[in-house]
């Protein structure tokens, strides 16, 4: 049973690859596609999203969109999927903001106004330390912080988990590590699991076709003390629409923790 799961997920990635495709010779045969954008630019942020940019330590300009609720509130950091930018997480800010939470939504290499740049897993934590360290200057230290993933992007999440940047972390979808030939640009979350001492919330949907549900409940197996939210008949993109409010509620008791 496991075993047929497995080849589900690698036959799912290989569908994406398919999607994605294999542009610009041999540099994109350096890289696992995955992690490029759409190559569009980011649409035009909305009135209530403010933009700002910081840059990381190789000079790469990171974009993200700003929903703040006051300098003692807390900030959700949130990091999105593959081929997404930050605009499409404007509504799920919005919410959280009605909450008393704010939010800043991640813009990183190679999607939106970056899409020209070729993303790495290296270079995607670079674009997270960079947002956090701009954070922590302006007074929001980790203390304040909680850590926002949804598939690829729990894998930045978790990382800055693991380097201790945030207080709380919630993994949308997450997988246990990403299989491909470029071992470098694996995102291996499951081995890093071990090492995230905040707590998590793993949300997964059990009918997800995309991330297979064994690995978000492996994921949080693995993370001492994680909550695992299982959404009944979830697929990969519709666990918000599905299930808000439980959803939303969970992510706000992480602050009383």
């Amino acid at each position: 049973m496991r075993e047929r799961l497995r080849r589900r997920w690698l036959l799912g990635v290989a569908s994406l690859f398919a999607l994605v495709g294999v542009q610009g010779g041999a540099r994109a045969a350096s890289r696992n596609p995955l992690f490029r954008g759409s190559g569009a630019p980011a649409p035009a942020a909305p009135d209530d999203a403010t933009p700002h940019m910081v840059f990381a330590a190789d000079g790469v300009h990171v974009h993200t969109l700003e929903l703040l609720s006051g300098p003692r509130a807390p900030v959700l950091v949130h990091f999105h999927n593959q081929r997404e930018t930050a605009v499409e997480g404007v509504p799920f800010a919005r919410s959280l903001r009605d909450r008393g939470i704010g939010v800043v939504l991640v813009e990183y290499r190679g999607h939106g106004d970056a899409s020209a740049l070729d993303p790495t897993e290296e270079g995607l934590y670079l674009d997270a330390e960079a947002v956090l360290d701009d954070l922590a200057r302006r007074g929001y230290g980790p203390w304040q912080v909680i850590l926002s993933g949804v598939s690829l992007g729990t894998g930045v999440a978790a990382e800055m988990a693991r380097r201790g940047r945030g207080s709380a972390l919630v993994l949308t979808s997450p997988y246990t590590s990403i299989p491909g030939s470029l071992e470098v640009d694996s995102f291996d979350t499951l081995s890093k699991a071990p090492q995230i001492g905040v707590p998590t919330l793993v949300v997964h949907g059990d009918a997800d076709d995309v991330v297979p549900y064994w690995m978000g409940a492996a994921v949080a197996r693995a993370i001492p003390g994680a909550r695992l939210m299982s959404i009944d008949g979830g697929t990969h993109h519709d666990l918000l629409e599905r299930e808000p409010r439980r959803i939303l509620e969970a992510i706000v008791a992480l602050t009383h923790l």
